[in-house]
This record gives structure tokens, sequence and C-alpha cells, in this order.
């Protein structure tokens, strides 16, 4: 599973000894190496530098400069056709309980009035990675944890590696064309936007890829946005890689919305659902419909409801179920992504009952509610 931020995981940063040391979320003033799996440190008293090793257990070490940070270690390697070893990266806004310093994130994305950011690397050649540029949002203003949406800027893709997913077309954004591909990891869906040709530096509206987001229905203005990042995927080598210039605004003065208590969601289609379940002493079994009931399709969903209290999710079908006390959130799989207008999308789950059985009284899909039929 694709994981890009996590919880520190230790409270020191491994420090070269010629280097000057700092502690986790100190300000980084000098050169400062970090080896430590998810150590980080904070730049310009604005952003955090992270080395984020999160997918191999080789060492890993990042010199952070005022103005960025370079690899200058990495010992570990993963299969092109699996996941990054790592994501070391610079970041404004907020992401598992780390935050930048003074950030106005998360802030909903029709408060936002503007946002924009420019970004400058370094290549190497010899190595199989991406230069990515991550934007994150969430139908909750989250702090902690996976967000539901990823949009990845992939500035530069060398060695045979390819986004999440599967073509979906083309677009044009910040003057240039960007092929497009889409699709979920399982934890979050994904829509990933890659350049014909190597782009070395780039300053640019991130509200435009936003906005096309929203337009292909995988949010909605209500949702948040809670992070925007820049740094490397590694897959094989990429000592050398750097990230020399980062910087990020957010502003607001849009117009601020509460999700909407009535559909649509994903651009204008509205949702209903029918719950159908079978319980016995100690058990349950659900199957749960999506009836997309709007005028545009739905592509790619995560439907959340609470479930009464003394039942417990144990396995599913047909979709990625997740259980957090009695918050649900079920995303859609490979095959019942997208739902056209006038169609369904079911999927199922059993599970452990204590108590009288009782169903969910309320759903909502990509953020918003939906009936029940």
């Amino acid at each position: 599973m694709k994981r890009k931020l996590r919880a520190l995981a230790a409270a020191g940063l491994l420090v070269a000894s010629s280097l000057v040391a700092v502690a986790l979320g100190g300000n980084a003033s000098a050169d400062t190496q970090i080896c430590e799996q998810y150590g980080s440190t904070t730049i310009q008293g604005r952003y955090v530098v992270q080395n984020n090793r999160w997918g191999t257990t080789a060492q890993q070490c990042i010199n952070v400069t005022n103005n960025g940070f370079e690899i200058t270690t990495l010992n570990g390697s993963s299969p092109t056709n699996g996941a990054p070893t790592a994501y070391p990266s610079v970041f404004f806004g907020c992401h598992y309980t780390n935050c930048s310093p003074g950030t106005n994130l998360p802030i909903q994305v029709s408060q936002i009035s503007s946002a924009t950011s420019s970004i400058s690397y370094r290549y190497v050649s010899g190595a199989t990675y991406n230069a990515s540029y991550d934007i994150w949002l969430d139908p909750s203003p989250k702090r902690d944890g996976v967000n539901q949406m990823e949009i990845m800027i992939w500035l530069n893709r060398q060695g045979p590696i390819q986004p999440i997913g599967s073509v979906v077309g083309t677009t044009n954004l910040a003057g240039r064309t960007w092929e497009v591909w889409r699709g979920s990891n399982g934890s979050n869906n994904v829509i990933s936007y890659v350049a014909q040709s190597a782009i070395s530096s780039l300053n640019f509206s991130v509200l435009d890829f936003i906005n096309d987001t929203r337009n292909r229905g995988a949010i909605n203005n209500s949702w948040y946005l809670t992070s925007i990042q820049a740094g490397f995927e590694p897959w094989q080598g990429g000592v050398g890689l750097a990230v020399t210039s980062f910087s990020a605004n957010v502003n607001g003065g849009g117009n601020p919305t509460n999700p909407p208590t009535t559909p649509p969601p994903g651009g204008g289609a509205g949702c209903a659902v029918k719950y159908t379940a079978n319980s016995w002493n100690n058990g349950f079994t659900a199957d749960v419909q999506i009836t997309n009931t709007g005028s545009s399709a739905i592509n790619g969903w995560t439907m959340n409801y609470s479930l009464p209290s003394g039942q417990t999710v144990t396995n599913a079908w047909n979709a990625t179920v997740s259980q957090s006390g009695s918050a649900v959130t079920a995303r859609n799989v490979g095959h019942n992504g997208s739902i056209a207008p006038g169609g369904t999308a079911s999927f199922g789950y059993q599970g452990t009952l204590n108590g009288s059985y009782s169903s969910p009284s309320s759903f909502s899909l990509n953020g918003a509610t939906c009936s029940r039929s």
C-alpha cells in the first residue's frame, strides 16, 4: 500500500558528525543531514522537509538546505512494477499530525481564492524515479491519517514505472499537455498528471489542478485541501536528486460551503443507497447498492457512514472497507469505480454483532449525503 506521510517514528535525527544536529521539527539554518526513517525539519519557518523512507529498511539520507534538499544516500531499491522506496519531500500544510509552521491548511476548496506554487528540481541520470508534486484533499479538515484524494503531478518519469490506474485522456494545464491517469491504491483515490517530457521547474496554479479533478467528479467544493508537497519517488538509484527551491501560497476569500445535505457528489450527480442486512445472534451480513440518480457519471467513489454500537466489520467484497470506531469508509475497487447516470454499484461485508441489530441511518458518497431507496 502506498503511503506518503506518516506519524514521526522517533524523536531524534541521525546527523552526520560534520553537520549541526537539530531536533525533529526544528528549523534548518545550516545544511542538515537527516537519515532517520521519518525524520523531518522545517525551513524558512514555513515548510517541512521530510526523509519519509517508508518502502524500504535500507538507509536513506537527505541533506536539507534553506531552499530544499538533496538525496545523499540511497541504498534501497524496489521492483519497478511495485511501489517506490520512499517519498523524500518538502511540504506546506498538514499530514499525519505534522503541520508546517503557521499554515492555513486545511482549507475548504470553495474558500480558496488562489493557490500558487513554484518548484525547481535537479535531476540525475541512470536512476529510476519520478519527480512528483502531490496535492492532498479530504472531505473533512483532516490533519492525520490517509486523505481520500491524491493528485499527483509527474514532472519527470525515468525508467519503466507508471502511475496508479490507467490512462483516461489528456488535458492542458499550466501551459502544458498532460497525460491523465486515474485509479486507486486501495487506501486512497489517485489522479495523476504526467508530463510529456521532463520539466525542471514550474510556476503554476495549484487551483487549476484541483478544479480539473473536481470537474472529473472526484471531489467537490466542500472538500478540504490539506497539504501540497514536492519531492521524489525513487525505485532504483537516485543519489543527487534535489529539490532546489519550493514555495507555496494558498489564499482564502472564496465562498465557503457546507457539505451538501442533498446530492450532488461527483460534480452534479445524485445518489441513493439501498442497504439490505441479514443478522443472527452474534453476526450479520449487509449488501449495499449505490444508484447514481444524477445526470453525470460518478468516476471513483468513497462512501462514509456509521455502524450502530456493537457492530464490527470482519471482511468485505467488491469494495475496500475500513472501520475506525463506529465510522466506516468503503472505497470502490477497480471494476466498479464508475457509475453511469441511472447505473448502480454494489458491495457487501460480514461482521460480528454484540447486542440487537439495527441498520445505519445515513450515508454519504464523495462527501455528499445520499437518499435511501
